[in-house]
């Protein structure tokens, strides 16, 4: 038989030595822990053994299976392509569809057969399923659960989602062929912040097939169920079950008469062979290299698809809002575009507006009938007062504060900190200098707020321009550096002085010009 090697033999990596060992393919074995490696070595004294997976003999062998943890997935799995091996990577493939993509593409070019180990897949039960799908013993597919719970293992460098939904979506998309053509997701975090243990990922694909997948390591029983329901019978099967039945129910709805009549038929054991499914994997993974096989069921674009719906889900699971039944929609007094997120703990005023793709952090106050429009950031502990107007692809960091009526043009900058640097991180609020925009002050396109300035009431910052100290009120300032080219009224037209007096007919406000400064006369 081919001889393997398998990189990383912790917690499911010893399950890949014992298997290819069975079956008489297993030809190595890299593992960085010393006591793991010698304990395999024991157990496994023909097979040859690595602690360094950079060392040039590791390559000897023409097929591998990565079962390191999923941060270098896409590091050893792209040099064992680039050295022209056959590799089988346990789910996920990578952690970024991109590098995903990247490593089916040098696996084609390469002529390499790329898996992922989408182990369910192999597991006779679902196999069967698959099977009576597509004999159209279920009918018309109409809706898919599966719940994957238990108490523990709590991960803290993935959430649920990740650590079990994988094995899910793998199984839907298997049973159903095509992806689906909306994703919602819902969850919550109890045990840390920010990593989910529950989650609910809704699937809706086409023909108005549902599917739902219930995930929880906060559960206080173990239950790894999935059911089919079509319009013929229902099919079931548990496998955390001790008989691991595959049941189906001859059960449904039927239309008699323009009336729904519920159907309560049968209940059917239905046999399936006891194969390992990962002695199952192994083989097709075997019979792929060897051109026995298609490689087309758990093959390199089969794990991007399913690592681009994860990556859809986790964007809905950031989503700061729930849908809830008591929430009177008054009470909700601003408008939140569904593409926008906001924080817990932020406050945002009556009447005002947040565009697409905008994120508003914890901590930060808006005022009443503000505009934010598309990918604005407003950060941490940020204040901004009323009537604010904040144009496209603005970001207000920390340590800024805008007072009534500012105006923030389209792509312009603040700052807070003088000196960056990326490799002595300043991420704290101690390090940030205080800008401050007063009322009714505008600021044009591109124009850049150097930290710790203060710009006067009604200023005027000229597009493009670089402000690098205090601006007075009602100063007209552009270039770069900015400098004052004159005065503007708080209506916005320019002021010309006679006598050291200006009459503005837009505000119908009078200034006097008084030691260098504007200032309006009562």
């Amino acid at each position: 038989m081919l001889p393997i090697c398998v990189i990383g033999a912790g917690n499911w990596g010893k399950h890949h030595v014992k298997t290819l060992d069975s079956l008489a393919c297993l030809g190595g074995v890299v593992e960085i822990n010393p006591g793991t490696l010698a304990e395999i070595r024991k157990q496994y004294p023909k097979a040859i053994f690595f602690s360094n997976f950079s060392r040039p003999e590791v390559f000897h062998f023409s097929a591998y299976t990565v079962a390191t943890p999923p941060e270098r997935h896409f590091e050893i799995t792209k040099m064992l392509l680039e050295h022209k091996k056959h590799v089988l990577v346990e789910k996920p493939i990578t952690l970024s569809s991109k590098e995903a993509r990247e490593l089916v593409e040098l696996a084609k070019v390469n002529r390499c057969v790329l898996m992922c180990g989408h182990l369910l897949l192999f597991h006779p039960a679902f196999q069967k399923i698959k099977e009576w799908i597509q004999l159209g013993n279920l009918g018309k597919v109409q809706y898919l659960y599966s719940n994957r719970l238990n108490l523990g293992t709590v991960r803290t460098k993935e959430n649920s989602l990740w650590s079990f939904a994988p094995h899910d979506i793998s199984l839907f998309q298997y049973f159903l062929e095509h992806k689906p053509e909306s994703i919602s997701c819902y969850g919550g975090a109890f045990v840390q912040p920010h990593i989910h243990d529950t989650t609910m990922t809704i699937l809706r694909y086409q023909e108005n097939i549902v599917g739902h997948i219930f995930v929880s390591w906060l559960h206080p029983f173990k239950e790894h169920r999935l059911v089919v329901i079509g319009t013929k019978g229902m099919i079931s099967f548990e496998d955390s079950a001790a008989d691991k039945k595959l049941l189906f129910f001859e059960k449904g709805i039927d239309w008699v008469y323009g009336e729904p009549v519920k159907r309560e038929g049968k209940i059917e054991s239905i046999p399936y062979d006891p194969i390992p499914p990962l002695e199952a994997e192994f083989r097709h993974f075997i019979d792929c290299i060897e051109g026995k096989a298609a490689n087309t069921v758990i093959n390199g674009e089969k794990g991007v698809e399913v690592l681009t719906i994860l990556e859809e889900a986790s964007q809905q699971l950031r989503s700061p809002f729930f849908p809830t039944l008591d929430k009177k929609p008054e009470k909700q007094s601003f408008f939140i575009h569904p593409s926008a997120m906001a924080d817990e703990g932020c406050e945002i005023g009556e009447g005002t507006q947040i565009w697409h793709f905008s994120h508003i952090l914890s901590g930060s106050k808006i005022g009443k009938y503000c505009k934010l429009g598309q990918n604005v950031t407003v950060g941490k502990n940020v204040k901004i007062g009323n009537y604010v107007k904040i144009q496209n692809n603005v970001s207000v960091y920390e340590g800024v504060e805008l007072e009534d009526y500012v105006f923030c043009g389209p792509s312009m900058v603040f700052t807070n900190i003088k000196v960056p640097r990326s490799k002595y991180p300043q991420a704290e609020s101690k390090y940030y200098l205080k800008t401050l925009v007063k009322e009714g002050a505008s600021i044009g396109a591109n124009a850049t707020i150097n930290p710790g300035v203060t710009i006067g009431k009604y200023a005027f910052i000229g597009s493009g321009a670089v402000v690098t100290k205090n601006v007075e009120d009602y100063a007209i300032m552009a270039g770069n550096p900015a400098k004052r080219l004159g005065w503007m009224s708080e209506g916005g037209k320019k002021l010309t002085f006679q006598d050291n007096r200006a009459y503005c007919e837009k505000s119908g406000k009078e200034y006097q010009l008084k030691e260098g400064k504007v200032v309006e006369i009562n």
